[in-house]
């Protein structure tokens, strides 16, 4: 944001000028006023307050969570319960999940009875469930109404509606029959039945469905909203596709976190304490330490060898380092493409044997380069490796070929079978991967030195 604006919005309120203010203010895109409380943050409940009701409700809903906790707590009273009561259910749902109990109650009180049941059974949902995340506001109509009906019907309730893009068809039970597109309605004659105009393909979401379901549904589907029904299929509410563009964010924002090492952040990173970051850091890190440890302890068990050619110690840092890379980047070409909904469970052998040919080709790439590499330092009298370099070079050789090709196994199975286990498969994430691959590789490349050097420097 220009510094000009927030320059004089800063002047604005340190001079008290409210009326000149909420005009500035109304000038300015939603988007611009969400900018100008990120630079100014402690001007924020000023800024909230100042607002016409409606877009501080449409501001409100776009900022962070961190910052309309903030907002919360210092907004005057009025301003507050017309907030929460303004604010579409889905998003009021989204931000008593994320408070406390005390402060859920103290909001909840704000809302009229009918509101304070709907919010109440929202948040009674499992928190990652597709309930959460659904608003009970969408046109509903009967398969036996005629268009012309269904037109007035809209023009009654549909400025309540979360959306008019897409109408719901029921029966008398509220059991969903269909959904039919608002042009298809536009354009059909007024005395035409709505059973006529559908088409029985209707694609819903349950209410218990993880909320990373429902990405991939609406990815693959092309939709702005979805039906949520019940296990009866009666129809419960709907979900839009803005609430699914948060929630792939914030998924993916935790699987990088993941995927990383850490826990995730529930907040933005210089906003976070510093002792809450170290928190969420040091729980991976040790587990990662105390994995490695075990390295040490597989070199501890070849000690002998190593004493007796110690030229093989040269080569541990490469040999380590090959394995965890290509373990990490087929966990996370296997966490990505599980996100997208490419690969399930059910596709292991699949994906087993594409690693099993990839592992091996791409190890024989790294072993060729190992070999001639050591061939060229001792020929070109670089660095002698001593009398039996050859056999050293056919040892490197076929241990990047074997480190390579497990690396890939681990890191390709691994996410599977996290999903397989019912946990988060970005927790199997690269360091994690790179660990265990650092350890088996000890054994696997002083497995191979003992084959080819036994008697001879061994």
């Amino acid at each position: 944001m220009e510094e000009l604006i927030v320059e004089e919005v800063v002047e604005l309120v340190e001079g008290g000028n409210d009326a000149q203010l909420k005009v500035y203010l109304d000038d300015l895109n939603i988007s611009d006023v969400e900018h100008l409380i990120d630079e100014i943050p402690q001007h924020a409940v000023k800024l909230i307050d100042t607002l016409s009701i409606n877009r501080a409700v449409n501001v409100f809903r776009i900022l962070d969570f961190p910052t309309q906790e903030k907002i919360l707590k210092k907004l005057p009273g009025q301003k507050l319960a017309e907030l929460i009561n303004l604010l579409p259910p889905d998003d009021r749902t989204a931000l008593f999940s994320e408070l406390k109990g005390d402060a859920v109650k103290k909001l909840i009180i704000l809302l009229p009875a009918q509101a304070r049941v709907e919010a109440l059974a929202l948040l009674g949902y499992k928190e990652d469930s597709v309930g959460r995340l659904m608003t009970p506001d969408y046109i509903a109509v009967k398969a036996n109404w005629t268009i012309a009906r269904v037109i007035e019907h809209i023009r009654l309730y549909g400025k309540k509606s979360e959306t008019i893009d897409v109408i719901y068809v029921i029966d008398k039970e509220g059991v969903l029959l269909d959904d039919i597109r608002i042009i298809e309605i536009l354009l059909a004659k007024p005395e035409t039945l709505v059973g006529d105009l559908a088409d029985n393909r209707t694609i819903a979401l349950n209410v218990n469905d993880p909320q990373e379901e429902a990405i991939n549904v609406f990815r693959m589907n092309n939709r702005v909203a979805l039906p949520v029904t019940d296990n009866n299929n009666v129809l419960l509410g709907i979900v839009t596709v803005d609430d699914i563009l948060w929630i792939a964010n914030e998924e993916y924002t935790e699987d990088i976190h993941k995927i990383g090492g850490t826990q995730a952040l529930d907040e933005p990173y210089l906003d976070i304490p510093i002792l809450r970051l170290v928190k969420k850091r040091a729980g991976w890190l040790v587990i990662l330490f105390l994995g490695e440890m075990l390295t040490a302890t597989a070199m501890q068990h070849f000690q002998v060898e190593l004493e007796k050619a110690v030229m093989l110690s040269l080569f541990i840092p490469l040999i380590m380092s090959s394995g965890g890379n290509s373990g990490s980047q087929a966990s996370t070409l296997i966490i990505q493409a599980m996100a997208l909904g490419e690969v399930t469970v059910n596709s292991w052998w699949k994906v087993m044997r594409r690693e099993l040919i990839s592992g091996l080709l791409l190890g024989l790439i790294l072993g060729t380069i190992g070999y001639f590499r050591i061939v060229l330092w001792q020929n070109m009298e670089i660095f002698d490796y001593g009398t039996h370099w050859q056999l050293i070079a056919l040892t490197i050789f076929f241990t990047l070929i074997g480190i390579v090709l497990w690396g890939s196994l681990i890191g390709s199975m691994m996410p599977i079978l996290m999903k397989k286990l019912k946990l988060d498969p970005a927790t199997s994430s690269a360091p994690f991967v790179a660990t265990m691959v650092d350890v088996t590789g000890i054994v696997i490349y002083f497995t191979v030195a003992m084959s080819i050097l036994r008697g001879i420097m061994l």
